[in-house]
């Protein structure tokens, strides 16, 4: 059985009608037998796009300000490939929220070894429970729409600041 959406390129933010998907083009986007790690970004106007709605959707955040100009450099770097992408975003939320390293990296059933090998913890889009899903922060426009779980980690650090790595802590 093959898996229908791959959280791998897509991501949800909230905008003033609801959630809206960023999704990252990339070369051969059908091809569901392709190494995460060979999957290439396509070329193109989609990082300043993508910046422009999250400046649009959180720009009224209490910490967007904050990150903002942070932010901005990453859609400004090319990456070749979707791996390097996610990664560097990775790597510059786990700065922000000061979570040390929650990554681990696998090959097959071998971890990678490097910079990720002393990971504490291991994530897969929709396996695990977070206390995100549970409303209790201010989203930006959640008076027009109510609290919209399921969101970009953004979310909760243009909402929360600092504190966003206290909401992510599990019981």
């Amino acid at each position: 059985m093959h898996a229908k959406m791959s959280f791998r390129n897509r991501t949800l933010i909230a905008g003033a009608t609801g959630p809206l998907r960023l999704s990252v083009p990339i070369v051969d986007g059908r091809n569901e037998r392709q190494f995460y790690k060979q999957v290439k970004l396509v070329d193109g106007r989609w990082r300043m796009e993508h910046f422009r709605a999250i400046i649009s959707c959180y720009n009224r955040s209490p910490w967007f300000e904050y990150y903002r100009d942070e932010m901005a450099e990453l859609f400004q770097q090319p990456y070749e490939y979707l791996f390097d992408w996610n990664l560097h975003c990775n790597e510059w939320v786990v700065k922000k929220l000061v979570l040390g390293n929650p990554f681990k990296i696998m090959n097959g059933d071998e971890t990678i070894e490097g910079e990720y090998e002393n990971a504490i913890n291991e994530f897969v889009p929709g396996t695990q429970s977070s206390p995100v899903n549970t409303p209790g922060y201010k989203q930006v426009f959640q008076e027009k729409t109510g609290f919209i779980a399921g969101l970009s980690i953004l979310d909760l650090l243009f909402c929360e600041g600092p504190s966003a790595a206290e909401w992510l802590k599990l019981p």
